[in-house]
């Protein structure tokens, strides 16, 4: 285990479309929401103490969440979170993170992987991570993992990769944004596209010259703390010029301009668990084809739903084909599983409507 290995897991979303299971206060990557008895988050660390040391292991988040992380990883240490002060996306985050390991260590090789998705074969992920970090450690390279498309999803982002490989890694062309279905159907067909998983690997100073390169203002901005990070001054330098920096993707702002972008082909069992349907896809379903979460029910006439009611709440429900139903606290969702996709923007509204008490 190299100690020279680290890792950013990125924590600090809302999980909006999994509403009203996750909500603002406590999103989903902190939520059982496998029923397993662990939560996202608590599976994305265990995972990755097969890689590096539990120092080694840093939480990207946002400071309202760092109660439940402490309480939720058993051994972790608030040095080991870091925390912004406002939500701006990845590229702010990670370019804060990059500037924090690197005064820890220059030599830092680092994973950047977001917490709530779902691997069911770990150490096949392992492997492929492990592989890439052996790739970054002799490279100036930016690496990403390509999750090798199942379907034509109009929801992931697209990664065309050369075929041509060094050590299993490929020169990536371009990145395409969420493409139209047809356009999905075409990647799928030529067979060089991946899903891009967003999960990323690189040596801390390669990232550092990637923002110099290609986000001049955020480096600047950032590296004015260089002398304050790990010391007791860096979240006042934070909460001080954090919130004036861009709200930019790390794919906008480095990845879709670098020369030096590779990835490696994967397939791993993978799932962004972005949606209730994609949560449906990942999970074992009774004789009807429903997930079903529930204690007290009565369900009749109904298929291919997922299913997630309050224990203390009895449900009976009847006629129900390709439906999201899930009661928790004071909102109930009863929606088509083909249309989930507007859930978002619904639940966006009913804020302004009736104020941010249900969301």
């Amino acid at each position: 285990m190299k100690n020279n290995n680290f890792v950013l897991i990125m924590a600090g979303g809302v999980g909006s479309r999994f509403w009203p299971k996750s909500r603002n206060a406590y999103p989903k990557q902190f939520l059982d929401i496998l029923g397993i008895g662990k939560s996202l988050l608590q599976l994305t660390y265990d995972r990755f103490l097969k890689l590096c040391p539990a120092e080694n292991i840093y939480i990207v988040t946002n400071s309202q969440y760092s109660d439940i992380i402490v309480n939720q990883l058993k051994g972790i240490s608030l040095e080991q979170l870091i925390c912004e002060p406002t939500r701006n996306n990845t590229a702010p985050c990670i370019a804060y993170a990059s500037f924090k390991l690197n005064a820890i260590n220059p030599e830092a090789n680092i994973v950047v992987a977001p917490s709530d998705h779902f691997i069911l074969h770990e150490d096949i992920f392992i492997k492929k991570i492990e592989q890439a970090l052996n790739y970054t450690e002799k490279n100036e390279a930016l690496v990403t993992l390509g999750i090798s498309p199942t379907r034509p999803d109009t929801g992931y982002g697209y990664i065309k990769y050369e075929d041509a490989e060094t050590e299993g890694v490929h020169k990536v062309v371009r990145f395409t944004e969420k493409p139209s279905l047809d356009k999905a159907k075409e990647f799928l067909k030529a067979g060089d596209y991946l899903w891009n998983a967003g999960i990323f690997i690189w040596k801390v100073s390669s990232i550092l010259k990637g923002l110099k390169k290609h986000a001049e203002d955020m480096h600047t901005l950032f590296s004015k703390g260089s002398q304050l990070y790990n010391t007791s001054d860096e979240q006042s330098f934070i909460n001080e010029h954090y919130p004036g920096s861009p709200n930019i993707s790390i794919d906008y702002a480095i990845m879709e301009q670098a020369d030096n972008v590779y990835t490696i082909p994967s397939d791993f069992g993978w799932s962004d668990l972005g949606t209730w349907a994609s949560l449906y896809e990942s999970a074992p379903r009774n004789e009807d084809n429903n997930v079903l979460s529930a204690k007290h029910h009565h369900i009749k006439d109904t298929r291919n739903s997922i299913i997630h009611i309050n224990n203390d709440k009895l449900a009976i429900i009847r006629g129900l084909d390709n439906f999201i139903v899930v009661d928790e606290g004071n909102a109930l969702l009863i929606y088509p599983k083909n249309q989930e996709q507007e859930i978002k923007e619904v639940v966006k509204e009913m804020s302004n409507a009736f104020g941010e008490t249900f969301i």
